[in-house]
């Protein structure tokens, strides 16, 4: 079963008395452990896909099922727990909370996690939230806030978080674009680590380069799939 399938997918948006196709008549299957980088000019509908299938938004028109379910007539509060159970998420400028340390940003998405039916304890939390920030190699950098640490530590915080909920997607948003290129090098290589463990992947990126690594490159124009092809 397809982990993501999507039909003839549409999003619109208007602005003043102007009509904005962002994403048209879009058809997707997503396999489990697939790595895909999207790509396309400014404004092709890069973004708005990924907000879409992270949930993050919705459609205009057309069907979109997560491992083979309709997530349509979904409520609000069922698409967040579908987004914590099975979703993590990072972003080109982070989005850290300023005044708590690197510990405390990753614990974050665990506040609302349940096992067995019952919320984690905080000790719980924080062995999981250590235990992903190790995975990143920032163990030793934990009561810093993101202030403290350079940016290529804060997208290592953001996949940290990302990550420790052991989500099935990861959706990534120009996650190298605010970094150094051997900062970009060092993130791609933790995707590449994590995609090696059964994480799909589902990166946006501008730098052609970065895209290539991926095993799967989708190119959208001007909110159309135009290719889709598969490498390495």
């Amino acid at each position: 079963m397809s982990l993501i399938t999507t039909e003839n997918l549409n999003k619109t948006f208007t602005r003043g008395d102007e009509t904005i196709q962002a994403i048209r008549d879009l058809n997707l299957s997503v396999e489990p452990g697939e790595f895909i980088s999207i790509t396309g000019a400014s404004g092709s509908g890069k973004s708005t896909l990924l907000y879409i299938l992270g949930l993050l938004d919705k459609p205009t028109s057309g069907r979109y099922f997560l491992q083979g379910e309709s997530v349509e007539n979904l409520t609000d509060t069922e698409l967040a727990t579908l987004r914590n159970k099975f979703m993590g998420f990072v972003f080109q400028s982070f989005h850290l909370l300023p005044r708590a340390s690197a510990l405390r940003n990753v614990m974050m998405p665990l506040v609302y996690s349940t096992v067995g039916g019952g919320v984690l304890s905080e000790t719980e939390q924080r062995e999981r939230a250590v235990a992903a920030l190790d995975i990143v190699g920032l163990k030793d950098r934990m009561n810093h806030r993101p202030n403290e640490l350079s940016g290529g530590q804060r997208q290592r915080v953001a996949i940290a978080r990302a990550v420790v909920n052991n989500p099935k997607l990861i959706f990534a948003d120009e996650p190298t674009g605010n970094l150094d290129s051997k900062s970009g090098r060092d993130i791609l290589a933790l995707f590449e680590r994590l995609h090696s463990q059964g994480v799909t992947i589902l990166m946006v990126t501008h730098d052609q380069s970065i895209a290539e690594r991926a095993h799967r490159q989708l190119v959208l124009k001007d909110g159309a799939l135009v290719e889709d092809r598969h490498g390495n």
